[in-house]
């Protein structure tokens, strides 16, 4: 069931919201023509159970640069 997902899911991501935002990016990402949606949101949310999505590192990567003046 998809909560069982879910509930999975949040051991690695623990802001219900952040989860929200990076499984619809992620379903947007790897969503296949001919598939049905519901399908890639729970391969997602499985996958997000077995790893950490987000880890600390492409937090860092993510991070905007800061600009120094001329």
């Amino acid at each position: 069931m998809r909560s069982d997902l879910i509930f999975g899911a949040l051991t690695h991501v623990t802001n219900r919201y952040k989860l929200c935002q990076l499984a619809s990016k992620a379903t947007r990402k790897l969503h296949k023509p001919n598939t049905r949606l519901q399908d890639t949101t729970n391969e997602v949310l499985d996958r997000f159970k077995d790893t950490v999505p987000m880890s600390e590192q492409v937090e860092a990567d993510l991070a905007i640069p800061s600009r120094r003046a001329a």
